[in-house]
């Protein structure tokens, strides 16, 4: 019988341990706004699948897409707009038929707490006074496109636009209007909730279409029937409630 080297035992030891840890982890590549919920939410999940454990990232849907297209080892993908998951589907990156839309937000435009400013309608961000104000990157952060979209029905983005301080996700957003380092931010109403003692709403902004939440799973998943399985549980009552304590609303 031919003898291996210890060296060789521990490689194929490790190996086999890597193979088993992908098959009982999923991947989930999520916006950045469901970073509280989906944590929340995960040991419900778990009880339910035994031996399976949840693992998240998270980011702006952007670059969420940008990874999955250059083949990291994701399962599941969910964005903050249906334009990511548009574009994921147009790559065939995601399963169209299992394609779910779960949860919805709104758009709110936010100050630091202590602002002596509060402006009570968009055409105030025309003012000298809000000289910074956070948005989202429109070309890869969902929160940014709407913001955009908001002020361009105004006719508002070209004089905001040079005041923009541009955020990587909605949370960085978030965090420059909550350290006072803008005069105002756009995020969305789940996010402003996150932080009452920091940031306050001046005010809803009405978006011309619905901020949907859509899931699906990974085309390459290496475990599409528990991919699904997270997809569908996003809907169910128990999830739900997690989704309504963090303030989402309903599609």
């Amino acid at each position: 019988m031919k003898r291996y080297p210890l060296s060789w035992w521990v490689a194929v030891l490790a190996l086999l341990t890597l193979g088993t840890a992908r098959a009982t982890d999923l991947t989930v590549s999520a916006a950045a706004s469901l970073t509280h919920a989906f944590k929340d939410l995960a040991p419900l999940f778990e009880a339910a699948h035994p031996g399976h454990k949840l693992q998240f990232n998270f980011a702006a849907s952007g670059p969420l897409l940008q990874q999955i297209a250059k083949g990291a080892p994701v399962d599941v993908f969910v964005s903050a707009d249906q334009e990511t998951m548009d574009q994921a589907q147009r790559q065939s990156l995601v399963q169209a038929r299992a394609r779910r839309n779960f949860v919805s937000n709104a758009l709110v435009l936010i100050v630091p707490v202590a602002s002596a400013q509060v402006p009570a309608k968009l055409a105030d961000l025309g003012q000298a006074r809000y000289a910074r104000v956070a948005i989202g990157l429109p070309a890869s952060v969902p929160v940014g496109r709407y913001a955009k979209a908001a002020l361009e029905a105004q006719g508002l983005w070209a004089a905001v636009e040079p005041r923009m301080i541009g955020a990587q996700s909605v949370r960085q957003a978030l965090d420059y209007v909550a350290r006072a380092e803008v005069d105002a931010g756009f995020v969305y109403a789940t996010d402003a909730a996150l932080m009452p003692d920091k940031v306050r709403v001046a005010f809803s902004v009405p978006t011309a279409v619905p901020i949907l939440y859509p899931a699906a799973p990974i085309v390459a998943s290496s475990n599409p029937a528990l991919a699904a399985a997270f997809v569908d549980f996003l809907s169910r009552p128990a999830a739900q409630a997690v989704f309504a304590k963090y303030g989402f609303s309903k599609p």
